[in-house]
């Protein structure tokens, strides 16, 4: 999997996908700066997903960004997505490899080199590791030492994901210890001081 460092930020959207979420995810794409865009809706019905995930992966499609689906390898094949980024509850990886094939398939890790290393051992193109600092998208049941990117990169070049609470404050930190991309969800979707344009303007 390349890694472009221009493009550090993987994004994930929000928990709830509005009318006017499609023309703010437009600009933010636009700014070239996204390597990959996250669908993590957890309490969609199916219907409302595939609608919505067809929608988006046009999209990305157009500003050339990876579209992934959180949870579900079944749905990234029905809609021919570029790949899927699984849990520990969710499908385990081989079985998604089966129906995903050379797609891409992530897997979170927590704060775990164990972890990293079975995913890595079954052919994941990337891991995540957080959270790094505390987070407003979802309860920290693990949180991770920024160490954690060092010692993995001595055994394995596998690219990593940070992940949990990362802005334009903390950012800089995670990319000078060795993460590859960047996960942000809230910092963007629901700042109060900056429209989503804005909140991408200042990673740089």
């Amino acid at each position: 999997m390349k890694i472009n460092k221009k493009k550090f930020l993987y994004l994930i959207s929000p928990n709830k996908i509005s009318k006017s979420f499609y023309g703010d995810l437009t600009k933010v794409l636009k700014s070239n700066k996204i390597s990959f865009f996250q669908l993590r809706l957890k309490k969609d019905s199916y219907g409302n997903k595939l609608k919505i995930a067809k929608k988006l992966r046009k999209i990305c499609k157009k500003y050339k960004v990876k579209f992934l689906i959180n949870d579900d390898p079944e749905l990234a094949k029905k809609i021919n997505a570029d790949g899927c980024h699984v849990g520990q509850k969710d499908m385990n990886i081989s079985d998604a490899r089966k129906l995903l094939k050379k797609k891409i398939i992530g897997v979170t890790c927590h704060n775990s080199l164990k972890l990293a290393k079975k995913a890595y051992e079954n052919s994941a193109n990337y891991i995540a590791f957080g959270a790094f600092n505390s987070t407003k998208t979802k309860k920290v049941k693990f949180k991770a030492d920024i160490k954690i990117i060092k010692k993995l990169k001595k055994t394995s070049n596998i690219p990593v994901v940070a992940i949990g609470g990362i802005n334009n404050l903390n950012y800089k930190k995670l990319l000078l210890n060795k993460a590859d991309f960047l996960a942000i969800s809230s910092y963007v979707w629901s700042n109060k001081k900056l429209k989503p344009i804005e909140a991408i303007k200042l990673l740089k």
